[in-house]
């Protein structure tokens, strides 16, 4: 038996292979590629790998641009495209990996500065004539095309018309001109974002009712009786505004922590949406939104927001109905009777009724859900129903000295696949929510040969202690089960283009299958594969302890939803209503809607100055529930599925329908094949207590 069959064979989910090279040498029997990255590690080899690729690139942009009418062929111009464009994509990817993971601030810095300049040099590709006259003209041929290539060539063409290359050269130079500025004000929105830190320093009688799991973390004790908490990391902020019964407590980290960048941010984003609207309204759009929507499943602004409006009536019993119950708490509590529920103050009582009319207290919960015994219990759940086998291998090099990685095989075949690394706990300067990167994008090389795809999934869970293991809440699970659904969806891909593979896929369909596979963390059979508690692994989460735990979280999906609405329609709401006149207006309107959607905002808060979104999602996070509508639905299959989550067929057809196609076909098509019926919102409505009236 050779090495390579023993490795994809491997059985062990968290089983060491021998290295990477065993792993690699497999790939050409299955005419794939199999390369890791080549992380850059000083400020000048970021550089010199910018240049390099944009060099690289240009050259064979100047070859495609030479081509005359009776040359070309879609494989050198559409096809071509996207050959060049690949490893300069592979080249951003892997440094807006690194800007937001590398442990040197002078690194990520460079990295920021690599990606304005790479980000400038791919808005300037859709204005290179020579390469527009030689894709029209081959476009001109009236090519008898199908598939993918089929696809591409629309899009293709699509792109230049959303670029303006229809218009009048001044106004298209113009348009040129705004998008390149615009790459570098994002860029630097996210990058002041990263950088923003608030160290509070509170005494022990000021966190009353602050786990002890938290306060034992290391540097959060940092005095005799003062402890330090960083307003900037996620997991500190929800410790105490979960947990801190002084409403004073709570509300100044909420203050703190959405007020982090308001100088630098908040005039950037007066500048940001009024450079979106100009460049929109001289595209012919209505909108920045509608621009953006053009190419996702809602289409325009119109049918995003009327969608979140409708959501938003329809919950309005129900968010009612939970914000007095919260009411209710802290008059028992505080003897206030006129006391009224803060937005410092939801996420408290939300806990408190958890606990109180649930008996369900998340902090108890974690000790089900030690760090290592979720990642082996949910890797063998996803090689289970994907038919996939993982095995974790040594890195050559680690940005961070507990990075794992893995590499990934068909469990039939031994076919590498992909592989993934993880950068699961918080740091300084270390991007401070959770997310998957794409490193490589799969893609069907001009010699054949399939390069397979790189990910990583960057998290920020509590970290070890001296005394115990990284203990997860059950949200926590959740979120890992959601964003290895994306790191799935990258490795899975087998379309043809890079541009088509893997999470490219429209926005407001990308979180849907990743949204989907939160249900598995509510399933018992599931979490009795791998959830015990880890001082006596012979011990389960009791049966009445998880329908607690889901009854619970439906009596507060009110809030929940309510709040995800709020950000969806102030996202909506400045990108249809803020114009060069009324730029000054960006805070006043984006405070206005999520008060009047949510809770009242503060009025010495910013919170868009922190909201990471406006930079990445904009005009699109109404696709969180937009995806969450058909993530609900696709559900249904497995849960009436024969095995259940467990189910292998419903599995396959998952991997094959959705994740493996990517964006290669049109995604209601690929939705409907895997339910194998129409869409249907009555799933979602039902989940989150809305009426199918009211969602009509």
């Amino acid at each position: 038996m050779s090495d390579q069959t023993t490795f994809a064979a491997a059985p062990n989910p968290t089983g060491t292979a021998a290295s990477f090279t065993a792993f690699e040498q497999t790939a050409p029997q299955f005419h794939n590629l199999v390369v890791l990255p080549e992380f850059e590690t000083t400020p000048e080899a970021v550089t010199a790998s910018t240049d390099r690729a944009i060099a690289t690139a240009n050259a064979a942009l100047d070859r495609l641009g030479q081509l005359g009418a009776g040359q070309v062929t879609f494989e050198n111009t559409v096809g071509a495209l996207d050959d060049i464009g690949n490893p300069v994509n592979n080249t951003a990817n892997r440094l807006a990996l690194i800007k937001e993971t590398s442990t040197s601030a002078a690194v990520r810095d460079a990295a920021t500065d690599a990606l304005k300049k790479l980000q400038e040099w791919a808005v300037g590709l859709d204005y290179r004539d020579d390469v527009y006259r030689v894709v029209k003209a081959y476009a001109d041929t009236k090519p008898k095309l199908a598939g993918e290539p089929a696809k591409l060539l629309a899009d293709t063409l699509r792109d230049y018309r959303r670029a303006g290359l229809a218009l009048p050269k001044a106004d298209r130079d113009a348009v040129e001109r705004m998008r390149k500025e615009l790459a570098v004000l994002t860029t630097d929105f996210e990058s002041n974002i990263n950088k923003a830190e608030k160290a509070l320093q509170f005494t022990r009688a000021e966190l009353d009712g602050v786990p002890e799991s938290f306060l034992s973390q290391p540097g959060v004790k940092t005095g005799d009786d003062e402890y330090t908490v960083m307003a900037n990391i996620t997991w500190h902020y929800l410790a105490l505004m979960e947990n801190a019964r002084r409403e004073a407590t709570r509300r100044r980290v909420d203050t703190e922590r959405f007020n982090l960048a308001r100088e630098q941010n908040i005039p950037l984003a007066e500048k940001i949406v009024v450079l979106r609207d100009d460049i929109a309204k001289k595209l012919g759009y209505a909108s920045w939104a509608d621009f953006q929507l053009e190419v996702r499943m809602a289409r325009n602004a119109a049918t995003a927001i009327d969608f979140e409006q409708r959501l938003t009536k329809g919950l309005q019993p129900k968010f009612d109905a939970e914000l007095e119950a919260f009411r209710k708490l802290k008059v028992a509590e505080t003897g206030d009777a006129n006391a009224q529920i803060h937005r410092w103050d939801w996420r408290y009582y939300a806990n408190q009724l958890k606990k109180q009319k649930f008996n369900v207290d998340a902090e108890q919960l974690r000790v089900y859900f030690p760090m290592q015994r979720v990642l082996d219990g949910m890797f063998a759940i996803y090689q289970r129903i994907f038919g996939l086998r993982f095995a974790q291998i040594e890195p050559p090099y680690k940005w961070i000295g507990d990075l794992q990685l893995y590499a990934v095989s068909d469990a039939a075949t031994g076919e590498p696949l992909g592989l993934f690394y993880l950068d699961l706990f918080p740091r300084e300067g270390k991007f401070n929510h959770f997310a998957v990167f794409p490193i490589i994008d799969g893609k069907r090389l001009a010699d054949g040969r399939y390069e397979r795809p790189v990910v990583s999934l960057v998290c920020n869970f509590p970290p070890p202690s001296p005394d115990k293991p990284s203990l997860l809440q059950h949200s926590d699970v959740e979120t890992l089960f959601h964003e290895f659904g994306h790191a799935m969806h990258g490795i899975l891909t087998r379309a043809r283009f890079a541009r088509f593979s893997g999470a490219n896929v429209p926005r407001d369909f990308v979180e849907a299958p990743s949204q989907m596979l939160e249900n598995w963390v509510w399933d018992k059979r599931v979490l009795d594969s791998f959830a015990a508690d880890y001082r006596d692994p012979s011990k389960k989460i009791p049966p009445e302890i998880l329908g607690q735990l889901r009854a619970a979280k439906y009596a507060i999906y009110g809030c929940f939803y309510r709040r995800q609405l709020s950000f969806g329609l102030m996202d909506l709401t400045l990108h249809t209503q803020i114009h060069e006149t009324n730029a000054a207006d960006v805070l006043a309107v984006s405070d206005r809607v999520l008060s009047d959607v949510f809770l009242p905002v503060p009025a010495d808060t910013a919170f868009l100055a922190y909201f990471g979104h406006f930079a990445g999602y904009d005009a699109g996070y109404y696709g969180y529930a937009w995806a969450d509508a058909i993530a609900a639905d696709m559900a249904t299959v497995f849960a009436k599925a024969p095995d259940g989550y467990f189910d292998v067929q419903a599995g396959r057809r998952l991997r094959d329908e959705i994740y493996a196609v990517g964006d290669s076909r049109d995604a209601n098509v690929s939705i409907e094949k895997f339910l194998g019926r129409s869409r249907s919102l009555e799933p979602f409505l039902k989940k989150i207590g809305v009426e199918s009236s009211a969602g009509k």
